[in-house]
């Protein structure tokens, strides 16, 4: 089996555009391949869905603990030839300034060779010692294994790269697979919360496939391959004890090792919302809720006028809502079908963009306010600033639907946008990892519960249990009606 992790010193290096031109090469080959993401990032999976044609998957230690983390990547490997994991910002960029949580942390505790990308334009000589501190720097002050086993110079010529590709191997010891020179007609754009989403782009799949062929030409993928190669890792119960170390000692942590990924019986209908608007969500969710016996149906809150017939619960994921905000607000009968749902005791999750269509008014990109669902009372109004960013824990002060006092969820919010309300009422506290800030995060009313963190429902099962437990006894009140 091959398997590497694509890192990068810093973001906006060429991560995702290596990695999507490397799963293109390779499932141009025939090789069945899976792609994963460090972090919380939910486009970067998108960018792989949209190569490899099936749902990516995260691999965040912030999330998980290192053994949960380990039995999910087996879990999903277990029938692949090749695993290409993409980091996450800089090398060693964790929580708060920490290793934890960083592409460093995730590629320690899977074992995993790193292919570094280093961003070569405008530099040359320069290029070998940035590359060498990556190679000597110790996170933790200790001596520990980078796991960098090679790096790819990145909008450098071949000229350049034939100049410092033997110098990269005797100074440094390293392999230097080669370049991907300054491609013009690659056009990967950005806006507030990362990359445009893949469907934005016309040609990214043209772009790939152009991509994939520069690889062949001025990578040695054999000797990547060579790099990548080995067998199935399957990793020793209780292995790297010290992974612990640095985190916090959580009460109400759930222990989630062993789960098997399996397609529960479907129990229940759950419509989430799956459109322009709304399709940020982790991959990880929609299996355990699966697994809990969901059948998930997609439906358009910009284009169906109803909820889906026997709808049992609604998910409401992220997206970008504000840039369709006229057209989410022009369609009457959909807010109208959700508001009613949510009166009469429908399961209802929102998060973050989901959160801004369940308020009264959305500020769209124009600066118009625009009616939503009105589930709950407030505007949502665009700041200039980052409003909130980076990882969370959600809590409770006392039993709510799906969280019960004394549990935490984790989660991660990046949102620019805020609700202009009080939003305390029946509400759950995030609280930040490191330093201890706390604010009100998630609403409840009725059996809606919405906030701006996406939720990482496998760091507490429990959750997602009550969750489902909840749309199936709606079904059977409304069966019974």
């Amino acid at each position: 089996m091959y398997r590497w992790m694509i890192a990068a010193p810093a973001s906006g290096s060429g991560k995702t555009a290596a990695v999507c031109g490397l799963l293109t090469l390779l499932k141009k080959r025939g090789c069945s391949t899976g792609a994963f993401k460090c972090g919380p990032d939910y486009i970067d999976p998108m960018f792989h869905k949209k190569v490899l044609g099936i749902p990516g998957c995260n691999l965040d230690s912030f999330f998980l603990e290192p053994e949960q983390l380990r039995d999910l990547f087996c879990r999903e490997t277990a029938e692949l030839e090749a695993a290409v994991v993409e980091g996450v910002m800089g090398y060693f960029d964790g929580v708060g300034g920490m290793s934890w949580g960083s592409s460093w942390d995730i590629a320690r505790i899977l074992k995993l060779p790193v292919i570094l990308v280093v961003d070569g334009h405008g530099a040359s000589l320069s290029v070998l010692a940035q590359i060498k501190g990556f190679l000597d720097y110790q996170p933790t002050g200790e001596r520990e294994e980078n796991r960098i086993a090679g790096v790819i110079l990145n909008r450098t010529s071949p000229s350049m790269c034939s100049v410092l590709k033997p110098r990269i191997e005797k100074e440094l010891g390293i392999a230097c697979l080669g370049c991907i020179p300054v491609l013009k007609w690659l056009d990967l754009k950005s806006r507030h919360l990362g990359l445009l989403l893949p469907d934005e782009i016309g040609n990214l799949q043209e772009q790939m496939e152009r991509l994939s062929q520069v690889l062949e030409e001025s990578v040695d993928v054999e000797r990547l391959l060579e790099l990548g190669r080995g067998p199935q890792r399957r990793y020793e119960s209780g292995a790297d004890q010290e992974d612990g170390a640095g985190r916090e000692d959580e009460a109400g942590r759930e222990d989630r090792a062993g789960r098997k990924k399996k397609q529960g019986e479907e129990t229940f209908c759950l419509a989430a919302a799956m459109d322009e608007a709304f399709c940020f969500y982790y991959q990880e969710n929609l299996e355990l809720l699966r697994e809990l016996g969901a059948r998930i149906i997609p439906f358009s809150p910009l284009r169906d006028e109803k909820l889906p017939e026997q709808t049992d619960g609604i998910l409401l994921g992220g997206g970008y809502p504000e840039l369709y905000a006229g057209e989410l607000g022009k369609n009457f009968r959909m807010r109208e079908s959700i508001r009613r749902a949510a009166e009469e005791g429908m399961p209802i999750l929102g998060e973050c963009g989901g959160y801004l269509y369940l308020l009264e008014e959305l500020e769209g990109e124009d600066g118009n306010m625009y009616p939503m669902a009105g589930v709950f009372s407030g505007s949502g109004k665009r700041e200039e600033r980052l409003r909130h960013f980076g990882y969370v824990t959600v809590r409770t002060g006392a039993d709510s639907s799906y969280l019960k006092k004394g549990q935490q969820i984790r989660g991660h919010e990046f949102h620019y946008w805020h609700c202009q309300e009080d939003e305390t009422e029946g509400a759950m506290e995030a609280k930040k990892p490191l330093g201890g800030k706390k604010w009100p995060a998630m609403r409840v009313k009725h059996q809606v519960t919405a906030g701006f963190p996406h939720l990482y429902y496998p760091s507490l099962p429990e959750f997602a249990e009550r969750f489902a437990r909840a749309c199936m006894e709606y079904g059977q009140r409304r069966n019974r009606q």
